[in-house]
């Protein structure tokens, strides 16, 4: 749903009210305690400007004159916000609120995947135009807060040892810097990079993010984006155009209607490109996704990345198709596993895409679970990371 108008004046509170009192949200304690902690750190960063280091690439009297970092601010700067809970608890939303109002002349909304994404291209570039220097993050924390006091991050997941070996460092040369993080997560800050290895190494990081950021567990009683899927049809055949434009729908209803792009995902080292993706949820047609040489490490990455998948377009299956049959079975075991929601359109119902010839028979496993998927019972399922 689009939001009314917010006045900067107002705060984050005083918008969600508002949107209460037009009947375009439900009141709702756990949202109401979150909008209150939200609407203290909006007030506590009015007018929020402390002074930025020189950027690395700064001219060489700016270096030499270079400031302690943010010197002053640290003392004036508050704790940030890291606001954990399962999809759909309007965690988005309230962002949303807080960040629009928020009264920083410099500050940045990003999905923390992309933000990773940056940083790494950062470092890449710094090193291979300064190859004598073996430390860029002072200087990418000098970018990154020359850039933003304010950043805030959304879906704030850790997933990659790549992420992983750099972000405790950088985050607190970017805290040393007096910049403000405000982050929503579907994993508390003690779960992160939980069961990987090289944990041990990333728990200094965990313990940093604690003593920066005011952790608030969002416990709402209901689950809007899971109350979107409630009678909405998942599974459409025939894939002809009315099924797109039905697939069209649940996309924007899936998503609350923000706006959708192309982001890419690094699994292994390489890059997975995910077409069209918003809030969570990610949109392939089959042959990209199915028709391409993925592994199951590919969608592994995906079910954990995205809550729900809108997939358009998959055809019959049979043993002339049997690559792109196989990895579908693998696409559905991960998805599964991890109760991603599917919504797609077909040429057969889950029984029927698979009848005749070899592969048949492994395939009846894979109809039961699609089939089971469209179940409300399954819809109903909070999604594993």
């Amino acid at each position: 749903m689009d939001a009314a108008p917010l006045s900067s004046a107002d705060g984050p509170l005083p918008g969600y009210r508002a949107r209460i009192a037009a009947g375009l949200l439900t009141a709702d304690p756990a949202q109401l305690m979150a909008a209150e902690r939200l609407q203290t750190l909006w007030r506590q960063l009015r007018g929020y400007d402390p002074t930025p280091r020189p950027a690395a690439n700064a001219g060489l009297l700016a270096r030499f004159l270079r400031l302690k970092p943010a010197e002053g601010a640290n003392d004036a700067r508050p704790n940030g916000l890291y606001l954990v809970g399962e999809v759909g608890r309007g965690k988005s939303m309230l962002m949303d609120l807080f960040f629009d109002a928020a009264e920083v002349r410099r500050k940045r909304r990003i999905h923390f995947h992309r933000f990773m994404q940056d940083a790494h291209a950062r470092i890449h570039a710094w090193r291979r135009d300064k190859p004598s220097s073996d430390d860029p993050i002072p200087p990418l924390a000098d970018a990154i807060a020359a850039e933003a006091a304010l950043l805030c991050f959304d879906e704030f997941q850790v997933n990659d040892i790549a992420d992983a070996m750099i972000l405790g460092r950088l985050f607190q040369a970017l805290f040393d810097r007096a910049v403000v993080i405000v982050a929503t997560s579907n994993t508390t800050p003690d779960n992160l990079f939980a069961g990987q290895p090289g944990r041990d190494a990333f728990l200094p990081f965990i313990a940093i993010l604690k003593a920066h950021l005011d952790v608030l567990v969002l416990d709402a009683g209901r689950d809007y984006r899971r109350s979107r899927l409630r009678g909405m049809p998942t599974w459409h055949v025939p894939a002809d155009r009315r099924a797109e434009q039905a697939l069209d729908t649940a996309f924007a209803e899936l998503t609350g209607r923000e706006p959708a792009q192309a982001e890419s995902l690094v699994v292994m080292g390489r890059r997975l490109v995910v077409p069209l993706s918003a809030a969570g949820v990610a949109r392939f047609d089959f042959d990209t996704l199915c028709g391409a040489a993925l592994g199951p490490g590919d969608y592994l990455a995906l079910a954990t990345h995205y809550h729900s998948l809108v997939l358009d377009g998959i055809p019959r299956l049979s043993p002339d198709n049997y690559d792109k049959a196989r990895r579908f079975i693998n696409l559905i075991d991960s998805l599964y596993d991890h109760r991603v929601k599917l919504v797609a359109s077909a040429d057969a119902m889950p029984d029927q895409l698979y009848q005749r010839g070899e592969g048949a028979k492994a395939f009846e496993r894979t109809a039961s679970r699609l089939e089971e998927m469209q179940s409300q019972e399954y819809l109903e399922l909070p999604h594993l990371t």
